[in-house]
């Protein structure tokens, strides 16, 4: 990362929010992959990616630093086929190295167990399917506040001369205790996941971040849509490193079975 072409440096890649779902999404072919592998399109291919993932939560701030991460099946209940499916995407010791030096807020540590898990490569399949581009992932900390994690993010933002694409993986509105399992592919949201979603997005195209990181005091709808934070840290993240005047486009802007949305966004580019 550090030798750069210096054109590469020059350029400011955009910045992602994905709404990455139902782990399924890792083999199936739908309007929400496939919207996924457009959008990769749409942007300049990144030199490396950074993976801000619902599904990494720690104590601490750790930065993945091995040379070739494993992908991680994190999850249960599935059909067989996707434990079998495999990113074998480089890692990146250099950019994990960068990482721990552009922080400054907190010590940043090196991870060389996790690798890659389906907030990430779920993603990173359908939108870079060649897995030739070195990805890291950074976790959430799950002692520290909303904000933490914005200003933690905002750090990284040199990184994006550098031709760094830094990727938000959550969900938008997640409560899982409230889905609809017999209705899970059906694209509908109750009232309140869907008013939430609405304000969300009203929020962001005003950028209200500081609303958005006090999300609790949103109200009702805010709160059934976030009953914890892990998948909300990633998106407050991406809006972190949000440019003056930069704009942003959102795609996958659908509710799924009454209390998920996958809404996701762009920003620059």
């Amino acid at each position: 990362m550090k030798n750069q072409d210096p054109g590469s440096s020059r350029r400011l890649m955009p910045v992602l929010f994905v709404g990455h779902g139902n782990p399924m999404n890792g083999i199936e072919d739908n309007e929400f992959t496939q919207r996924w592998e457009k959008t990769a399109k749409t942007i300049p291919r990144p030199e490396a990616i950074i993976c801000i993932s619902a599904h990494w939560e720690v104590r601490g701030t750790l930065v993945t630093a091995m040379e070739k991460p494993k992908t991680i099946a994190d999850f249960y209940g599935f059909p067989n086929e996707l434990y079998k499916v495999k990113y074998p995407a480089p890692g990146s010791p250099s950019l994990a190295q960068e990482v721990k030096e552009l922080v400054k807020s907190v010590k940043v540590g090196y991870d060389d167990e996790w690798g890659l898990d389906h907030g990430c490569w779920v993603v990173m399949k359908r939108m870079f399917p060649a897995a030739d581009i070195p990805i890291i992932q950074l976790s959430l900390d799950y002692t520290r506040p909303a904000k933490f994690h914005y200003d933690l993010a905002a750090e990284l933002a040199p990184l994006r001369k550098k031709g760094v694409l830094i990727v938000g993986s959550g969900n938008m509105v997640h409560n899982l205790r409230m889905v609809s399992w017999d209705d899970f592919n059906q694209p509908f949201g109750f009232d309140w996941a869907i008013e939430a979603n609405d304000l969300f997005k009203k929020l962001i195209k005003e950028r209200r971040d500081r609303e958005l990181i006090d999300y609790p005091s949103l109200g009702k709808s805010a709160q059934l849509a976030i009953p914890t934070p892990e998948h909300y840290l990633p998106m407050l993240s991406a809006l972190a490193l949000r440019e003056k005047d930069e704009p942003v486009r959102f795609y996958n802007d659908k509710p799924l079975a009454g209390s998920l949305t996958m809404t996701s966004f762009v920003i620059g580019g």
